[in-house]
């Protein structure tokens, strides 16, 4: 009787059961998606604040008889700054002068407690708490630093509570990606990550939004955007949201992945089999292949090109976005051009991968990056007048904006391409040090971003001169275009032995 029972069940891994039963992508999914993509906005608003919280003012005045051309030379309390003491950290603590540098201190531990966050959260979210608690932890901690940030005493303690906001903030993008992509098919998969780009940047350009009237205080910048993943956490992902059921079954929670996948399956107009069982699908070893990656010559060379691009990228790609106070307009109206480029990197990334070369997409745009933001220098010249930039350069802006835009669609691509350059037991290992990488060359841009206020044209030279040689390094990976998605390091290595001899990587 049990032997009958045994042969009566249908047994499926999750992907059959979606594509088969549930629907690659129905409108429990969309809704699914849309939901958890929402937490993106938190994640570039806790990124993206320093470009005003941080920034140095665009012009101050004398108080007392005597004046110089720069704020250096005059004694405290002969000047002050046009837009009061509390617009930003480097007016309300004089991070000017002889202290300019520890102005990017704050930037540079935010991106450092990213990078050991993405760690963190991505082990957290496969081992112990599955993607959904992770999530909500990293929307609560978030909300929690952000606040305390508001309150702190001086750079030092500001510095630290940024880095605690890094390394909570990281959780959002690995774990939100994760959740998404797990809910849908495979085909589905590639579009589904894009959701999350075009709400970071939602939460990019409401920054500006929020900054503007609140211009006059950071501390009452940083409470408000402060509440927004709280509300998020109670009121959206807990009670509509659900975990993913692929994790579930991997943890032996098989009950309670069937019940994800039955709810996804009714809102969809569909049903499941009675009889419906789940079975997991093998993981392989992933140790092992970590360890063989680092062992095998091709793999080890073609993952250092991968961290270099990254680092290249990171540091343009943030880095562009902290100097929009160094360009000659104003820098409420220059964040809100640089959010509203991505939404364009974003699609003509999209579209462009479905017919381009992976390496010629990535590498002409950060050359066209690199070209834009040398370009910059013919328009660049600091105000040596205490002038207001507000009548600006609109040809500088508008060429900065074609760099950022570029440099936004090499960001994306280049998560595509290294998907596609790494087999499926070694991609998640691939993609995080990506990440790694990325924060790395973010953790550094701050330093230039300082640099640039007192000679633009230096800032925008390296940005460029970077830019140009990440694309010149990606010219020795290999493509991918219309090439299989190998399962094993094995697989792969095995096709590399035609050609080793023809390429470096």
């Amino acid at each position: 009787m049990d032997e009958e029972k045994q042969e009566n069940k249908l047994q499926l891994t999750v992907d059959e059961v979606v594509e088969g039963y549930v629907g690659s992508f129905g409108f429990s999914q969309l809704l699914q998606v849309l939901l958890v993509s929402l937490a993106w906005i938190f994640d570039s608003q806790s990124t993206m604040v320093t470009v005003f919280t941080d920034a140095q003012p665009d012009s101050w005045w004398c108080i007392g008889p005597e004046c110089s051309a720069t704020v250096c030379g005059l004694k405290a309390g002969t000047w002050e700054w046009s837009g009061g003491n509390t617009s930003s950290i480097v007016t309300e603590w004089g991070l000017i002068c002889d202290r300019r540098f520890l102005a990017a201190l704050p930037a540079s531990l935010y991106f450092l407690g990213s990078l050991i966050g993405y760690s963190f959260f991505g082990r957290l979210a496969d081992a112990f708490l599955g993607r959904k608690r992770s999530l909500l932890l990293s929307c609560l901690l978030t909300s929690a630093t952000i606040y305390l940030t508001s309150l702190s005493p001086n750079i030092y303690i500001y510095s630290l509570l940024r880095f605690s906001n890094g390394f909570s903030r990281s959780g959002i993008g690995v774990c939100s990606l994760v959740l998404c992509t797990e809910a849908v098919g495979l085909k589905s998969r590639v579009q589904v990550g894009q959701y999350g780009f075009f709400f970071f940047a939602a939460g990019y350009l409401s920054i500006p939004l929020i900054a503007y009237p609140t211009k006059d205080s950071w501390r009452n910048l940083y409470k408000i955007i402060s509440f927004l993943p709280l509300v998020y956490a109670i009121f959206i992902l807990i009670p509509f949201v659900s975990e993913s059921p692929r994790w579930l079954l991997v943890r032996g929670r098989s009950g309670e992945a069937l019940g994800v996948l039955r709810r996804h399956a009714r809102i969809n107009g569909r049903e499941l089999p009675l009889n419906l069982t789940l079975i997991a699908t093998n993981e392989g070893e992933n140790n092992l292949s970590i360890n063989k990656l680092w062992n095998t010559k091709w793999a080890a060379k073609r993952m250092a090109l991968v961290m270099i691009t990254g680092f290249g990228i990171g540091f343009v790609y943030y880095g562009i976005q902290l100097n929009a106070e160094n360009l000659n307009f104003d820098v409420y109206f220059t964040v809100a051009m640089n959010a509203m480029m991505e939404i364009p990197a974003v699609f003509m990334g999209g579209v462009l991968l479905s017919f381009t070369n992976r390496r010629l997409l990535f590498s002409c745009s950060a050359f066209l990056a690199g070209i834009s933001y040398i370009s910059c220098i013919i328009f660049s010249h600091k105000n040596e007048n205490q002038e207001s930039r507000s009548r600006g350069s609109l040809p500088q802006l508008m060429i900065e904006a074609l760099g950022f835009m570029a440099a936004s669609a090499a960001f994306d691509v280049l998560y595509i391409y290294c998907v596609e350059l790494f087999p499926t037991n070694l991609r998640n290992y691939a993609v995080s040090m990506l990440r790694q990488g990325l924060m790395l060359g973010a953790s550094i841009s701050p330093l230039l971003t300082v640099s640039g206020r007192s000679s633009p044209s230096f800032s925008f030279i390296v940005f460029g001169v970077i830019s140009i040689s990440t694309g010149l390094f990606s010219l020795w990976l290999p493509e991918t275009r219309n090439t299989p998605l190998y399962e094993t390091l094995e697989q792969q290595e095995e096709e590399q032995r035609f050609d080793c001899e023809f390429n470096w990587v």
